[in-house]
């Protein structure tokens, strides 16, 4: 049988314009994630001394790795997701007013959450805890409805489902760790953990991840969309693995679960590489400079994760390959991914938004100031690089050394981008204003 034709590039952003939200609702995700980037690498700082010994407990260790994943990388997940799953699946935000309220609560939610984790507070955890839950409700309730009324598109719809279905078991797994730091535990300590991290960054974080992925870079290369009936088949591969290791957590065939979760993720992102080569040497835009530097950065940080998955199903020391596969997945894949789609799509996004009641507006170069993001992508690199030298290192001062040289120059790259986000806001602004100010 004949396959189908691959739509062309750019064929899901018809109509786009008026599927496009008001610039304040999506930028103050992006913004509130830029903020607190920084703020993650600030918390790492103040708990360098811990970082090394670090066991998953209450401290600063834990309100870092909390504000790099909820505060920044699903908040700009939230941001992105409700501007571009609509375009994708060509229907409109469903309540706008809701996706404001959603920004007010979690966003709050997050920091006080954070600063409950760093002080060893649990009662402002648990209140920012539940206020953070009742906004991923929200969204969970946005992006349903979205999905529901999907048109075409089945590889990202599918991934869509499957996030929302890792967002319901994110929360599942949060009350649990709430109720064992509180006192009153509702599953074990290490299934509650496995859980969380499995549902967090694999699940919402990864499947939002690859399936945004057959609507950024197709846009990004001016490609043909991937292969539709591939993207469903990594898709289900990747919630199979999801589902194994979900299950192994609990105790069930430990080894054997996480081996065949290994393996499905493996064949997943297999899938999911070839797709993204595909559309990449089929695109009339081949290379984006540091945008994709950033992508493939992430791509082979999740391969080293897989393996480094696997040394430790097969006994590997935990402490030191554990650390690592956190540096590998949070830092190195979905961070250098997230940063790498940002800086291409929020320039993007800008122009759209200032093109409005304009004849020639400025173009997505022309709003970005370039240098800070390269300042940021050295940054971004040296630090993690010297989170695994941390890592490795025997001597504990020198491992504090590292850890602490590691948050300065983490921050230093997060200050970089936020210039860059800085200067976006502003231009677009300025342009805005001058559409204002000239005559009808």
């Amino acid at each position: 049988m004949k396959p189908p034709a691959r739509r062309p590039a750019g064929a899901f952003l018809a109509g786009a314009g008026g599927r496009l939200l008001p610039a304040s609702l999506p930028w103050r995700f992006f913004g509130a994630g830029v903020v607190f980037h920084a703020g993650a690498w600030l918390a790492l700082l103040a708990g360098a001394d811990d970082w090394t010994r670090w066991q998953g407990g209450l401290g600063w260790p834990l309100a870092a790795l909390h504000l790099f994943t909820l505060g920044t990388l699903l908040s700009c997940a939230i941001g992105a997701s409700l501007q571009l799953l609509p375009v994708a699946t060509r229907q409109p935000v469903r309540s706008q007013r809701l996706m404001a309220a959603l920004w007010w609560a979690y966003v709050p939610g997050v920091a006080l959450l954070a600063l409950g984790m760093g002080r060893a507070e649990p009662g402002w955890m648990a209140a920012g805890a539940a206020a953070m839950l009742g906004a991923l409700a929200a969204f969970g309730t946005l992006l349903g409805l979205n999905l529901r009324g999907a048109r075409g598109m089945p590889g990202v719809v599918l991934h869509g489902w499957g996030a929302l279905a890792a967002l319901g078991l994110l929360g599942a797994s949060a009350i649990a760790l709430v109720a064992l730091w509180l006192g009153r535990p509702l599953l074990d300590a290490a299934a509650a953990r496995g859980l969380h991290l499995l549902a967090a960054v694999f699940g919402v974080m990864g499947l939002l991840v690859f399936g945004l992925s057959y609507v950024l870079l197709p846009m990004f290369a001016l490609a043909p969309v991937p292969d539709e009936r591939r993207q469903v088949a990594s898709g289900a591969a990747a919630m199979a693995a999801i589902a194994l290791a979900g299950v192994a957590a609990f105790g069930v065939a430990p080894t054997v679960l996480r081996l065949a979760a290994i393996a499905a993720g493996t064949f997943a992102l297999a899938l999911h590489l070839q797709l993204m080569q595909q559309t990449l040497a089929t695109g009339m835009r081949s290379d984006f400079g540091r945008a994709l530097v950033l992508m493939r950065i992430g791509w082979g940080s999740l391969a080293l994760a897989l393996l480094l998955a696997l040394a430790l199903v097969l006994g590997a020391p935990a402490e030191t390959f554990g650390r690592l596969f956190g540096i590998a997945v949070i830092g190195g894949w979905l961070l250098s991914f997230l940063f790498g789609v940002l800086q291409r799509i929020l320039p993007f996004l800008a122009s759209m938004h200032a093109a409005r009641g304009q004849k020639r507006p400025p173009t997505p170069s022309a709003l970005t100031l370039d240098r800070p993001l390269a300042w940021h992508l050295a940054c971004h690199v040296a630090a993690l690089a010297l989170l695994a030298a941390a890592t490795l290192a025997a001597a504990p001062a020198l491992a504090t050394a590292l850890a602490r040289a590691a948050a300065l120059v983490g921050l230093a790259g997060a200050l970089s981008f936020g210039t860059f986000f800085a200067v976006l806001l502003r231009r677009l602004q300025r342009s805005r204003e001058g559409a204002n100010r000239s005559p009808s």
